[in-house]
């Protein structure tokens, strides 16, 4: 799966890729400092399955740190979107056009409110409501949706019609390139209340219908960024008060930046996602100052930590509902080489037995027998619904 970052620019989209993923990209206060699409690969964290069994694990992909296993996945961090993008103004052809293919956004907001929504930063004492970042991104997201849409909405939905196609089934076609699929259709046709006669919508009527489809299949995380600065903090309680149903998380990527590049250099041993560190090095009094002043003002104060590590996990495992599984059994954890629970694989909600199968390999789909539960050594069958962090051992013919 890929997620993709999106935020206005000079919000610290850059910051919190590079602090996720330790890239080496270009980070600036300046607008468009990200031109191309910055791919790259972060982790979601887990608890690994190794101390049930009182082992240690050896990843193929990933690393473990103290039972905790972090699994790799895909991240792009995009131009920056700026008010009027879904008609081509700043970036934002380039913009929606590199979106197309992620699962989930992460939008990144200066939740200081010291930038205009250009990006552009704004006189000392004035200060932009953070929530107008949140709500130009969805008009911008939404028109996106819209226009893609109406392109083809006066000949498409009157061929439905007089075809009598299924209408999921064909708008799903019409969105493959956003990769929306029909059960996404389906809940938004069944939770928005719409007239069946799909050619007589209302312009009103199809945003309404593409606003939805764009919410459940691009689902968004915001990372109240720079919580720790001027105004953030403040801004973030007030943010959450009068905008319960907003998925907010502090947040301060310059602080796990910080922390990562210090426990990297070997200064300090950091798990990202936690609230402490420990110092492993002798370090000078300005470096002291500085990483104190990280556990101080962030990690003591939020139980998401930086908050860098909280939003990747909540984008994979809760927006996206994915689960974590590895293959091994109750007699043997290791490959042939002798590694430990070397792999552990992210897949979708509603993965049975046999999806796992065919996703290992597509011949033990074909020759599925059973699978074995490795905690518990009970033997399943093809339909067995998946559940976070099991451990299965595939039995083919």
């Amino acid at each position: 799966m890929l997620i993709g970052l999106v935020g206005k620019p000079s919000v610290g989209k850059s910051t919190f890729f590079k602090a996720a993923t330790l890239a080496e990209v270009d980070i600036a206060s300046y607008p468009f400092t990200t031109i191309k699409a910055n791919h790259g690969v972060g982790y979601v964290k887990v608890d690994c399955i190794d101390k049930e069994f009182g082992v240690q694990c050896n990843p193929n992909h990933g690393f473990c740190i103290n039972h905790k296993r972090f699994v790799p996945i895909d991240i792009m961090d995009v131009a920056g979107l700026v008010p009027g993008a879904s008609e081509g103004k700043g970036l934002g052809n380039q913009f929606l056009d590199d979106l197309r293919q992620a699962d989930c956004f992460i939008q990144v907001i200066d939740i200081t409110g010291s930038c205009n929504e250009k990006g552009e930063l704004l006189s000392e004492g004035e200060m932009q409501d953070p929530y107008l970042d949140i709500k130009f991104l969805e008009d911008e997201l939404n028109l996106w949706y819209y226009n893609i849409f109406m392109k083809v909405w006066s000949s498409f939905s009157k061929k439905v019609e007089q075809e009598k196609s299924k209408f999921s089934e064909a708008v799903a076609n019409q969105f493959s390139g956003l990769k929306v699929n029909e059960d996404q259709v389906k809940k938004v046709l069944l939770n928005v209340n719409l007239n069946e006669k799909y050619s007589s919508w209302t312009n009103e009527e199809i945003m309404k219908f593409v606003s939805a489809l764009r919410k459940i299949s691009k689902p968004m995380i915001i990372a109240c960024n720079k919580v720790d600065s001027k105004n953030g903090f403040e801004n973030y309680k007030k943010l959450k008060e009068e905008h319960p149903d907003l998925n907010l998380v502090p947040c301060s990527a310059d602080s796990e930046l910080a922390l990562r590049q210090a426990a990297k250099a070997g200064m300090i041993e950091y798990i990202p996602g936690e609230t402490d560190f420990k110092v492993i090095k002798e370090l000078n009094e300005k470096q002291l100052g500085a990483l104190n002043k990280i556990k101080e003002n962030v990690l003591t104060k939020f139980e998401t930590g930086t908050g860098v590590q909280e939003i990747l996990n909540h984008a994979i495992f809760d927006l996206l509902g994915y689960l974590a599984i590895f293959p091994g059994s109750a007699n043997k954890l290791g490959d042939s080489k002798g590694n430990i629970l070397p792999d552990c694989f992210l897949l979708p909600p509603g993965s049975t037995a046999l999806d796992f199968a065919f996703f290992l390999h597509t011949d033990f789909g074909k020759n599925f027998i059973k699978a074995i539960n490795a905690k518990t050594k009970m033997a399943l069958g093809k339909d067995y619904k998946l559940q976070n962090r099991d451990s299965l051992e595939i039995i083919t013919r």
